[in-house]
């Protein structure tokens, strides 16, 4: 791996790396001090219930929860910053914030708490983007995820998971949080290579004095003739073969 590579790569799992880290510090503090931050989730509708925007991602009811949240919003968070890097910091925190705020205004009246919104918006986001830019790196991370993450489809659906303690209504919002944001940056970041075809009539200036169809056809010169000049007659001669002869005509 060259230098450059490595370091952007150890760049991009800084980030995922710490809030990880974070995510289960608050559970060993938990543990540690025989105490739940479960309050601390979004109340849907309840002015005290916004905090949860922004502390409800680092909540988890038990280990086992935080322990299936924490292997995908790391590689998710990773693959973000190493592909997206231009835009990698406004969409996770635009992903975090819509997510969270969407579960406020449509959740159910209880407390919504894990990072679950934020791993299906990331998903989400990096699933549709490979495919809205026609790059083939960035569609072969559609693909990865897919492969990785498809199964996280079904945590929409209220009806697989009737269970009160799965917030499938963070999963819808994550999910179509990270779509809408696929869309609306699919024009910034990474790029797939434009070819010489792929170009439309629009893309064509106009105005462009040094393009071919602005250019006048130049057509060769002709010269006058000058005036008083003699006049010149070419004759050109058939040399007669010896064998050839004039056939005379019966009569």
């Amino acid at each position: 791996m060259r230098p450059e590579e490595k370091q952007r790569f150890i760049n991009s799992i800084t980030f995922s790396t710490l809030f990880v880290a974070a995510m289960w510090l608050v559970k060993v503090i938990e543990l540690a001090f025989d105490t739940r931050f479960a309050s601390f989730g979004i109340m849907p509708m309840e002015p005290y219930g916004l905090v949860g925007i922004i502390t409800s991602p680092f909540i988890h009811g038990s280990i086992a929860h935080l322990s299936a949240n924490s292997v995908p919003i790391w590689v998710l968070t990773s693959m973000l910053f190493y592909f997206y890097r231009p835009i990698a910091w406004k969409t996770f925190i635009l992903i975090y914030f819509i997510t969270g705020l969407w579960v406020w205004f449509w959740g159910r009246e209880s407390y919504h708490i894990g990072a679950s919104g934020v791993v299906y918006g990331l998903a989400s986001f990096l699933f549709f983007s490979g495919l809205l830019r026609k790059d083939n790196r960035l569609l072969a991370i559609t693909f990865l995820v897919a492969f990785l993450y498809g199964s996280l489809v079904w945590g929409i659906f209220p009806e697989i998971f009737p269970e009160k303690n799965i917030s499938w209504e963070s999963h819808l919002m994550g999910m179509l949080s990270g779509l809408v944001l696929a869309l609306f940056y699919k024009g910034e970041g990474p790029q797939g290579k434009k070819y010489s075809w792929d170009f439309e009539e629009d893309d064509l200036e106009e105005d462009d004095e040094n393009a071919y169809w602005n250019k006048p056809l130049k057509r060769p010169e002709k010269k006058a003739p000058k005036k008083n000049a003699p006049l010149k007659i070419n004759y050109i001669y058939k040399e007669k073969k010896n064998n050839d002869s004039i056939e005379k005509p019966k009569r």
